[in-house]
């Protein structure tokens, strides 16, 4: 056995491949449902190795603990790692590592079913049925996506993904991005900002967020810029997006729709049971009260089968690096 590592955040569901691949390599994961935060890092108290998730956020004072109480690695199952204090990380010299890729399709699945859910009004429609309404609303009537052009914000490996799915479906893709690769322009074609926003009917967000460079890129200047009944869906992250004002757009009737599998501050509202008539925050009341033009999962865009095991597999390689060069290709410090 190389050593043990605990792992925080394990859903019921993903138990079995956490156990499987452990054995495969050689690892004992003591698996914890909690997230790892500042309340409960005691749990990861005499550990060498710990394993987090998104919404693990420990910040230096907490990480100086661990680091008193025999923490050496800190690894994140995730390509985001917002929530990991890397500077606390290196001045304490721990090593930390992250997952730059895994299923891309994931993501990129999620995002086209939320962007057709809205597009072919399937919520409100099945809405109507089950409660015994079967007639035809002008409400059904939709738009084909093949009349569409799809806006990709952010072609990297998940956004070209998500452009050839469309692409598949006969849409028109262009694509928005600050490094215009070679690869995403045989898929796509590249618009400056305002283009993009113009011409776009249905805008999906795969944008890295880099903290203090490009909180709320997505502001209201730029959704009153996007096309009258655009669709817009966030599968990135909640931070690029002022979300407030995508909903007052979505009011207004400027925006057909708005998908979000995340937003800021998701630990507020993710992993918890609320009344949906009395939600925590007026922000998330009103994205409640505006469904099915409004529709927002709990995160779970990389909650595949295959994802998973990207995420357990690359993260376990990367506990095999440090142990046997001291270094990882995947470290968070530089």
């Amino acid at each position: 056995m190389k050593g043990k590592i605990i792992c925080f955040g394990v859903r019921d569901y993903e138990k079995p491949y956490f156990e499987k691949l452990g054995k495969q390599y050689d690892y004992d994961l003591v698996l914890r449902s909690e997230y790892l935060n500042n309340n409960c890092w005691e749990l990861a108290k005499g550990y060498e190795a710990v394993m987090v998730r998104g919404n693990c956020p420990v910040d230096g004072e907490h990480m100086k603990l661990l680091k008193e109480n025999g923490l050496k690695y800190y690894l994140t199952r995730t390509a985001g790692y917002n929530h990991v204090d890397v500077k606390a990380c290196k001045e304490l010299g721990i090593e930390t590592a992250f997952v730059p890729g895994y299923s891309p399709n994931a993501i990129s699945e999620l995002a086209l079913t939320l962007a057709m859910t809205l597009l072919r009004n399937v919520a409100y429609t099945c809405d109507q049925t089950h409660n015994g309404h079967f007639k035809v609303t002008s409400q059904m009537f939709s738009r084909e996506v093949r009349g569409c052009t799809v806006g990709i914000m952010g072609c990297g490996r998940i956004g070209c993904t998500t452009a050839k799915l469309f692409k598949g479906l006969g849409a028109n893709v262009i694509g928005y991005d600050v490094f215009e690769s070679e690869k995403a322009k045989e898929i796509l074609t590249f618009k400056d900002i305002d283009s993009f926003l113009k011409e776009s009917d249905i805008i999906i967000c795969h944008m890295a967020y880099i903290p203090g460079k490009n909180d709320n890129f997505i502001d209201d200047k730029k959704i009153a810029s996007m096309k009258q009944n655009a669709i817009l869906i966030n599968v990135a992250r909640g931070q690029v997006l002022d979300t407030e004002a995508a909903l007052k757009a979505v009011k207004e009737n400027h925006l057909a729709g708005l998908g979000l599998d995340v937003i800021s501050q998701e630990t507020t509202l993710f992993n918890k049971d609320f009344d949906p008539k009395h939600m925590d925050t007026p922000m998330h009341q009103e994205i409640i009260d505006l469904y099915p033009r409004v529709l927002i999962t709990p995160h779970i865009g990389s909650a595949t089968d295959l994802a998973l095991v990207d995420m357990i597999e690359v993260s376990l390689k990367n506990m095999d690096e440090y142990l046997e060069t001291g270094h990882c290709k995947n470290s968070l410090i530089k």
